[in-house]
């Protein structure tokens, strides 16, 4: 086995400049959504005055069914800006579609139908009295981070009368120049350090609006629809494993114990009338303990391998490529083998078994001369890749080996893609969250 060296981490960014970059995300978003805002809130006002008017006559109906997907579609736009602000992927609701040839009436009745619409609307109606506010102190605020700082160069040039009293005469600072300068500078340079702050803020206000409304409802479906893929995969895995314990016991130690039990009954007969026999079939006899104790242990590492729980992740992958039947590469990421460097114990286990059912799958279908696996922890995932020079075909479809690994890496929250064409190689590759 050789360790692979941990890869170096990408250089990281400069904190100023990120900084920077979010401080324009943030700025750029607030002050764009106003003019999304007017056209929203002017949008619904109308739409829903129309609508009202119009709802003695069947009229009224096409026209907030019209209202409904121009929200929609203002809520659309609203989701491609999101991640710049939240740091989140998109995530679009399913909505509500008419079916093929549906007629006029089931096609307008169709979005009042779907909850999601309702909440794009009261977004557009919510959105600008929430973003006028926030785009007057983002405007404000910039203006004296900006001018602030500098008012010393232009002080002279601000017209006053004989009466005009500043705000520093007020604070007890005095009403000369010096005073009125040092105050209005102070205020800059508050205003132009906390400028990075107040800009998330204020974005976050208005994301967090948005978010709430016209994406969280979805990302929690999808999250319920994604825990309930993992039980279903996590009870199939299970289902698998204990259906192949069950036939490995019954072929394996509980004929050997038939066979075991058999040969005890005839050592006992022969015991008087032949004592040479019995001895011979007492010897026989413990060959078969020997072996159903070897199967035992066999079976046991399939279960929960001992060598998983004291030594850890690498040493349990080191056990299963030297007795792979294929010549088998290991790289492990040297993280995974240092003091401290234990991962979770249901993130082990699955990775162990991801690694020994591929190897399995190797020697039994791959036809392969030389396999190689490498397990690299990255942040936030565990990652693992199974190669072969074998003759490729390997594909997820129930009934084949693969279709395990699919169930276990799916249980536990990752992903796994195959790459097999005809001829190969293949490449299976896992990555699981941790």
């Amino acid at each position: 086995m050789t360790a692979m060296p941990s890869a170096a981490a990408p250089a990281p960014s400069s904190p100023v400049r990120g900084l920077l970059r979010q401080l324009g995300n943030d700025t750029g978003y607030v002050i764009f959504s106003l003019p999304f805002a007017i056209v929203g809130f002017v949008l619904v006002i109308a739409g829903i005055a129309l609508t009202a008017g119009l709802l003695v006559t069947t009229l009224g109906l096409p026209v907030l069914a019209g209202l409904l997907y121009a929200a929609r579609g203002l809520a659309d736009l609203e989701r491609l800006r999101l991640p710049g602000v939240l740091g989140r992927p998109r995530v679009r609701p399913v909505y509500l579609t008419p079916r093929r040839g549906a007629r006029f009436w089931r096609r307008v009745f169709t979005p009042m139908r779907d909850p999601q619409s309702w909440l794009d609307l009261l977004h557009a109606f919510l959105r600008f009295p929430v973003a006028l506010p926030t785009f007057v102190i983002m405007v404000v605020w910039w203006a004296v981070a900006l001018a602030g700082p500098f008012y010393g160069l232009y002080d002279w040039s601000i017209p006053r009368g004989p009466d005009d009293q500043h705000l520093s005469y007020f604070l007890g600072m005095g009403d000369g120049a010096g005073a009125r300068i040092a105050l209005n500078t102070a205020i800059g340079l508050f205003a132009l350090f906390t400028l990075p702050l107040v800009a998330r803020g204020l974005a976050r206000i208005q994301a967090g609006l948005a978010y709430s409304l016209l994406t969280g409802v979805a990302e929690m479906r999808q999250r319920i629809i994604t825990l309930e893929e993992q039980k279903r995969a996590a009870a199939s895995a299970e289902a698998v494993a204990l259906r192949r314990l069950e036939r490995d016991i019954h072929d394996g130690p509980q004929q050997r114990l038939v066979r075991l039990a058999m040969d005890l009954g005839r050592a006992r007969h022969q015991l008087a009338a032949d004592p040479e026999a019995a001895r011979r079939t007492l010897d026989e006899a413990v060959t078969q303990t020997r072996e159903t104790l070897d199967e035992l242990r066999a079976l046991s590492r399939g279960i929960a391998p001992p060598i998983l729980v004291d030594r850890g992740l690498p040493s349990a992958l080191a056990a299963l490529a030297a007795r792979a039947l294929v010549p088998t590469e290991l790289l492990v990421d040297d993280e995974l083998g240092r003091a401290g460097g234990r991962l979770d114990p249901g993130l082990e286990s699955t990775a162990y078994f991801v690694v020994a059912e591929a190897l399995t799958n190797v020697a039994k279908h791959s036809r392969a001369n030389a396999c190689r696996v490498e397990v690299t922890r990255k942040v936030g995932r565990l990652e693992i890749t199974v190669t072969d020079d074998g003759i490729g075909g390997a594909h997820l479809a129930k009934g084949h080996g693969l279709s395990g690994i699919d169930d276990r890496v799916r249980a536990a929250g990752g992903t796994l893609e195959v790459a097999s064409p005809a001829g190969g190689p293949t490449r299976i590759h896992a990555e699981l969250p941790r």
